[in-house]
């Protein structure tokens, strides 16, 4: 099993040095301007999302995630941060539309940049990682299906949200974030 488990490593510490550091800014920026974040994606994509907007919760910001019961219309001066291996999800699609339409802002984390989502985003975190969908551009994994992505996208969500948070404060993040853990354990 240890040979399994460093390879799972190794390629996802490769996927990790392949992340243009621009593009993480450009996210972070645009997580610190937003008026109120919101968060989608579907499948796996979308667990990796709900993670994301719990952090974001933890770190102060409003967050939503998109298809909860508790969420509400999306406006100017919001940010929907959406998740999407292939970049071509045709409901992500649909709320990136909208979402433009509505004068908000839209993020995708992809492994697309050239998608149908990405045309009308206005910024592109390219997650340079194999999915389920194995374009010849992918790297090679052992793993099955777009785990490489999902894996992925959840270590570099978690480090844009600590570089986002690190810029702006004063207190001690850890005991600022463990202040809004949830306490109904």
């Amino acid at each position: 099993m240890k040979p399994i488990i460093q390879k799972v490593a190794d390629e996802i510490s490769m996927v990790l040095s392949n992340v243009e550091e621009e593009e993480a800014v450009q996210l972070s920026t645009q997580l610190k301007e937003a008026k109120r974040i919101f968060v989608y994606g579907e499948g796996r994509s979308g667990l990796m999302g709900k993670a994301f907007a719990m952090r974001l919760m933890h770190g102060g910001f409003q967050v939503f995630v998109v298809g909860e019961t508790i969420t509400p219309s999306i406006e100017e001066g919001d940010l929907l941060v959406a998740i999407s291996g292939s970049g071509s999800t045709e409901a992500i699609l649909q709320f990136a539309a909208k979402a433009k339409e509505s004068g908000a802002k839209v993020s995708l984390v992809t492994t697309n940049k050239e998608s149908k989502i990405a045309a009308i985003c206005d910024c592109v975190l390219n997650i340079p990682a194999a999915t389920k969908h194995r374009r010849p551009e992918e790297p090679a994994t052992i793993q099955p299906l777009g785990n490489q992505f999902d894996q992925s996208v959840h270590l570099v969500l978690d480090a844009i949200i600590i570089g986002t948070l690190e810029g702006n404060r004063n207190k001690d993040m850890h005991e600022e974030m463990t202040r809004r853990h949830t306490n109904f354990e």
